[in-house]
């Protein structure tokens, strides 16, 4: 058994009054994947902020209980501190330089320097401003790194332009070149991962843990931690629930100590619910110019009170649709709404036209970060359908208020009060307060991307029963595109696959998976019959 390299001795953290965390001990192992598994805001983050020394625990008290590494206590008090004693992190939002090749990211404050020809002859003027870069040891460097990953990419290759899947590796590898790494925390890593991409990072998971390093795997995808982790830590609501070895529990299990609850995100019935005839959406040749989700020229259609899907494989266009409709990239094509033909390029029209839009970039587009949840909640509203404001044009304090609070009740956004800063929220948070603020516009056409993106199983059903709920109750039309196969399948009426930028077709939820296996690699069925 390998010994014990990292321990967490009764951690109990306290924000503004709220409890976080209460006296959480357990410990990691050298050399193995540790799942590290909760709700959103289950105390998760605040545990990994708490060991890498992150500003925002120190700012706000600190916390109590200790830390020991290799059997020392520590104290960490700023990501430094951390990274000195063998601790690195890779967080679910991206911190590359877009400017930068990938080895220029990887070796960031770790450059490789040698001595410049002249700085024999200049060194008391110019001193150590003579030496140059070392550029064929870091580009060394960086390519075992990369090769570690298997990953197959030239290190001098710019970062930008890459796909995310590439630069989710490219933060990896930063971290496995620093020397001396001790313990690596994977935060979400494979959330914006195709399926093979997820897969290849497992195999890397075990690569690296195979080298003596310790990886904290967090995720909510419950297939990768039962394929890859040795043990699991669960916490709910800031307390220590289970810790146990994967090989003794199973992903069924694993959901219900997450949420106190059993939990599934099946299909509620096999039998095809009753559509209107009337279409409210027409798409015919969309070419959307979105960065790695380039669309091709796609035609569709979509019924009033519809649960349309929209799938496929990563950098495959699925994600360009909505974004190129929604006016947010350079588009062309034709878009009737209920009869009405709108001009592509407007995000105004299209929200006055009664279509919202979750964007699958929510610190990007879908959110005011360094505003309150409940100015984000009320943002769209008050500025495009003049909602929430009193005779005189002002803001109605009380109405936003108490909308806020009822959207904060439904939604569970787990957060101190409606006035805390959505940045503080956790991704699964920051993602109900996207929802949120598309509901309050009261649309009939919801587009929604990724909608569980990064978030735990609980939440994931919270949302997805939303949106049927929406659709059957409301007779609102939702057009929901998302990386999971399973969350499509298990509310929506119809299920689109794009494909290099084309639609390969659109199948029932309960088609065989291997249909929509071959429509994601380019083989197309109609009618049932496939045909390359």
């Amino acid at each position: 058994m390998s010994r014990t390299l990292l321990e967490f001795k009764n951690i109990s953290k306290v924000y503004s009054g709220n409890q976080v965390l209460k006296d959480v001990s357990f410990d990691i192992r050298e050399g193995e994947i540790h799942a590290l598994l909760g709700e959103n805001g289950a105390g998760k983050s605040t545990l990994m902020n708490i060991l890498f020394g992150m500003p925002v625990i120190h700012s706000t008290g600190g916390f109590t209980g200790e830390l020991t590494l290799a059997g020392e206590k520590v104290d960490i008090l700023s990501p430094f501190d951390a990274m000195a004693l063998g601790i690195g992190m890779v967080h679910q939002e991206f911190m590359l330089i877009p400017g930068f090749t990938i080895t220029e990211n990887i070796k960031l404050n770790r450059e490789i320097e040698k001595e410049n020809v002249l700085n024999s002859i200049t060194s008391r003027l110019f001193g150590k401003r003579m030496k140059t870069l070392d550029r064929k040891q870091m580009n060394k460097d960086a390519r075992k790194a990369l090769d570690k990953l298997d990953m197959d990419i030239e290190e001098f290759t710019l970062v930008q332009g890459l796909p995310i899947g590439y630069m989710q590796f490219v933060e990896i590898a930063r971290e496995i070149d620093k020397e001396g790494m001790k313990v690596l925390v994977l935060d979400e890593p494979t959330a914006v991962l195709t399926e093979s991409e997820a897969e290849h990072l497992l195999k890397a998971m075990r690569t690296i843990a195979q080298s003596g390093i310790a990886v904290v795997f967090i995720s909510h995808r419950l297939n990768e931690i039962t394929a890859v982790a040795d043990r699991v830590t669960i916490l709910r609501d800031g307390e220590l629930v289970v810790a146990k070895e994967v090989k003794d529990t199973n992903a069924l299990e694993i959901a219900e100590y997450m949420v106190g609850r059993k939990v599934s995100i099946d299909r509620t019935s096999d039998e095809a619910r009753q559509l209107s005839d009337e279409v409210v959406l027409s798409v015919k040749d969309l070419h959307v110019a979105m960065p790695n989700e380039n669309v091709k020229g796609v035609s569709f259609e979509v019924k009033k009170g519809e649960v349309f899907g929209i799938g496929g494989l990563a950098g495959q266009g699925k994600l360009g649709i909505a974004n190129g409709i929604m006016g947010l990239y350079e588009s062309k094509g034709e878009v009737v709404l209920s009869g009405k033909s709108m001009q592509l390029g407007k995000t105004k029209a299209m929200l006055n036209a009664g279509v919202a839009f979750v964007s699958e970039d929510r610190k990007g587009v879908g959110l005011l970060i360094e505003e309150s949840i409940e100015d984000n909640i009320m943002f769209t509203a008050m500025s495009i359908h003049d909602k929430f404001l009193s005779s005189a044009r002002l803001s109605d304090k009380r109405a936003i208020r108490e909308h806020a609070r009822n959207m904060i009740k439904d939604l569970d956004i787990r957060c101190t009060s409606e006035k805390q800063h959505t940045g503080r929220l956790s991704g699964g948070n920051q993602q109900k307060v996207c929802v949120a603020r598309a509901l309050t516009q009261e649309p009939t056409i919801l587009f929604v991307s990724e909608p569980t993106r990064g978030i735990d199983i609980g939440a994931k059903k919270l949302i997805l029963d939303l949106l049927l709920e929406l659709s059957q109750k409301q007779g609102m039309t939702i057009i929901m595109t998302s990386s999971e196969l399973a969350e499509l399948c298990s509310i929506c009426d119809r299920v689109a696959i794009i494909c290099e930028g084309e639609m390969a077709g659109i199948l029932p939820p309960d088609a065989p998976p291997t249909h929509f296996g071959l429509m994601m690699s380019g083989i197309k069925d109609v009618e049932g019959e496939l045909t390359a």
